[in-house]
Parts: structure tokens; C-alpha cells; sequence
């Protein structure tokens, strides 16, 4: 062990962890408004509905790109100087948009934020869980959950203060993104290890779980919609950009508040009894949505969209991770990242497309329709295997849709070396 290491772990977790905190929270908060901005914005540009679709299913294409070139990056150059060109490159995508026009230049800069965002937060994730022990683990992933549910709901308010329109918003979003480089470039932490970099194998989360990996595709085809179609709906049906934002910090805040009893079930029923109560949940709340015309009913009805649909990943991750093997668990973190951006690509485009034809309604028609079409995959497949029992199962992890190194600070890499018993051998789930 290095001197500079020894060191560092000498010093209390708090102040190691606190600038990657502080980079985190301007990166994420920075990140969760730019997508609600770049909705509104593109509308009163006159961008239409599918070409705002298709500006979210390029940002979720970079983010895959991101997953997959990411590890190689910080295994060339490390992770403080990959943050920094990665940081550096989201503030000078997002100030494109104000010289660029509404259009192709716009949809290159959200490819490039998606793939940069992601390595920003790969870089985070994977220093977090190098700093991590085994008796750390959770309350590092629990402040980290904090500072991500905090800076992405106060982000939307900034929206009504400094508009969706002119420079003043964009000023606002790169100084962020600039802000995140400075604990960074100047903490005293070194270079933790690099994480794998190695090929990602897109077949592996299928293998051991068909459940999670169609689960993860159709969630990323609803929530990857709803982050950038969203806002567009709300506008479209008369709100204001305060309105607005609260509207998507609705979702946001009721994902938070129902993992918890989310994950208390699945750890003692079998998760996919809970998977489908969820999913139908999800659907009749957007069906609710679909037919109001009330603003009370509407936030009612997108809190309760958001509180059962946004634990639906954790869930399925964890179903993952029951009928996982040793040594399988990393492929795993990339295919659930890789499923959601697969499904989140081809989810903004297909639902902006249907809002066109159908009008606004038609959007929560399709995330309702799909949730049914989930559940009716999971019942089809709860004949193929029995319920692993609860004394056998991996606990529940509320897990962000961030890079795959989250799961392996959730102590998905810790479970590796574990003896955990595996699977039975009727197939997968």
C-alpha cells in the first residue's frame, strides 16, 4: 500500500467522500434539469414531438456509449483527469445548444451529454466504492441516494426562476458543470484502481434472468420516455414551467418514498408477486393521468406513477441478482444499464411519435399499455421456475439509473467472492 493511500484512508470517510459528494450534486442536479429544459425549450423553438423524442433517444445512445468506452478511458488516463475532460465536455455541450439551431446540432450535443454523463458519474460511482469498506457501504450509498434525490428536484426549480429560453439557464447549467471540477481537481484522494474494462457481454443478464432483463428493457422504454416526453406533456396540456417542475419533482420524490416498501415486500414474498403489483399499479396510474383533466388529480396521479414505476428497476436488479452466479454479478451491472438504455433509446421517439398522432392523452396510454404487456411476460414466465426462498435471496438495493458501478457500490462485487448457493438448475427465471 502506498503512502498517499495509507493516508487517505487515515482520514475520517466524511471528509474523503464529501468533495465526491459535492461534484455529484452539481452533476446531477445539473443533469436532471438540462433534460427537463431541453423539453421545454425545443418546444417553444418549434421543434415537434418526435424530434424531441428522438433528442431523448439520442442522449439515452450516448449514455450506452458511455457504459461501454468509459472503463477503457479511466484505465488510460484515470479517473481525476477523465472527470475533468468529461465535465468539461457537458458544459460545452449544453452552451452549444444557445449558438447552435434547434435540430441535428441539438441532437449531437445530447448525444455527447448522455455518453459524458455517464462517464462523469462511472468515474464517481466507481471512486465512491474504491473509498467504500464493507461496514460503509450502505450509509456511503444511502447519502449518495440523498444527494441524488435532492439536487434532481431542486434542479427542476431552477427552471421557473431562470426560464427555459435565452442564455441565462444554460449560463446556469455549464457553471455547474464547471463547478463539479473543482472538489475534484483539487481533493487529496489519489487515483483510486481503475475499473474492468473489458467487453461487455449483452447476453448475459438474459441467461440468468429473462424476467430482469425484459423487466429493465420495458422500463426504460416508460421512465426514459416520461424524462423527456414528460415535460412536454405538461406543457402541452396547458401548465407553466413552475407547474412544470413540480410535476416532475412529483415523480421524482414518490420513486424515493415507495422504495422502501417496495424492497420490505420483495425480500419476504417472491419479488415477482411484487414486480407485477407494481407494474399493474403503474399502469392504472397512468391510465388515471390519461383520462383527468384536474390539476389536483394530475399531480395525485403522477405521484402515483412515479412511486410505483420507479422501483420497478431495483426490483428487477434484485431478481437479477437472486439467480446470479458467482462471478456473473458485474456482467450483470452492464446489462441492466445496457437493457435500460436500449429500451430508453427507442422510448422517447416511439411516444413523441404517438403523442403526434393521438395528442397528449395517447402518452400515458403507451406506458400504460406497456406495463400490461409486462405483467402478462412475468406471469408467463412464474410457470418456468419456482420462487427462490427468502432465506436465499440478495437484499433489496435501491439502485440509481446511473452507471453500472452503482451496483457494484451497492456491493454487488462484494457478493463475488461470497458463498452464496446457487441457483437451481430449472432454468432461468
Amino acid at each position: 500500500m502506498t503512502q498517499s493511500s495509507t493516508a487517505g484512508e487515515a482520514r475520517p470517510l466524511a471528509g474523503r467522500i464529501s468533495p465526491l459528494l459535492i461534484a455529484a450534486a452539481c452533476l446531477l442536479g445539473a443533469n436532471g434539469l438540462a433534460m427537463t429544459m431541453i423539453a421545454v425549450r425545443a418546444r417553444v423553438e418549434g421543434v415537434s414531438d418526435a424530434s424531441i423524442g428522438l433528442l431523448g433517444s439520442l442522449y439515452y445512445a450516448g449514455l450506452i456509449c458511455g457504459v461501454l468506452l468509459a472503463p477503457f478511458l479511466i484505465a488510460r488516463a484515470g479517473h481525476i483527469r477523465v472527470f475533468a475532460a468529461l465535465a468539461a465536455i457537458s458544459a460545452i455541450a449544453i452552451l452549444a445548444i444557445a449558438f447552435a439551431p434547434a435540430g441535428w446540432p441539438w441532437m449531437i450535443a445530447r448525444f455527447v451529454s448522455g455518453a459524458a454523463f455517464c462517464g462523469t458519474a462511472m468515474v464517481l460511482e466507481s471512486w465512491l466504492n474504491s473509498i467504500a469498506s464493507n461496514a460503509s457501504r450502505g450509509r456511503i450509498l444511502s447519502v449518495y441516494r440523498i444527494v441524488d434525490l435532492a439536487a434532481v428536484m431542486g434542479g427542476q426549480f431552477m427552471l421557473p426562476i431562470f426560464g427555459a429560453t435565452g442564455s441565462d439557464i444554460l449560463i446556469v447549467l455549464a457553471m455547474l458543470f464547471a463547478f463539479a471540477l473543482v472538489p475534484v481537481a483539487l481533493t487529496r484522494e489519489s487515483n483510486p484502481a481503475a475499473p474492468p474494462a473489458k467487453i461487455v457481454n449483452p447476453l448475459a443478464l438474459w441467461r440468468v434472468s429473462p424476467v430482469a432483463m425484459v423487466g429493465i428493457f420495458t422500463i426504460g422504454l416508460t421512465n426514459g420516455a416520461f424524462r423527456m416526453v414528460g415535460p412536454v406533456y405538461a406543457e402541452s396540456i396547458g401548465l407553466g414551467l413552475e407547474t412544470v417542475a413540480i410535476f416532475i419533482a412529483l415523480w421524482v420524490f414518490a420513486g424515493a418514498l415507495f422504495q422502501y416498501p417496495a424492497g420490505w415486500m420483495s425480500d419476504r414474498v417472491d419479488r415477482r408477486w411484487v414486480l407485477i403489483g407494481f407494474t399493474i399499479a403503474a399502469g392504472l396510474a397512468c391510465l388515471f393521468i390519461s383520462g383527468t383533466s384536474s390539476q389536483t388529480d394530475l399531480f395525485m396521479g403522477v405521484f402515483l406513477f412515479g412511486g410505483f414505476a420507479l422501483p420497478l428497476y431495483s426490483l428487477a436488479a434484485a431478481h437479477a441478482n437472486d439467480h446470479a452466479k458467482p462471478g456473473q454479478f458485474v456482467d450483470i451491472a452492464a446489462g441492466l444499464t445496457l437493457s435500460f438504455g436500449c429500451g430508453a433509446v427507442l422510448g422517447p421517439f416511439i411516444a413523441s411519435l404517438l403523442m403526434g398522432m393521438f395528442g397528449p392523452a395517447a402518452f400515458f396510454v403507451y406506458t400504460a399499455t406497456l406495463h400490461l404487456a409486462l405483467v402478462l411476460f412475468v406471469i408467463f414466465r412464474m410457470f418456468s421456475r419456482q420462487a427462490i426462498p427468502a432465506n436465499e435471496r440478495e437484499r433489496f438495493v435501491w439502485l440509481l439509473r446511473t452507471s453500472p458501478m452503482i451496483y457494484r457500490l451497492a456491493g454487488g462485487d462484494r457478493e463475488e467472492t461470497s458463498d452464496k448457493p446457487s441457483p437451481d438448475a430449472s432454468g432461468p427465471a
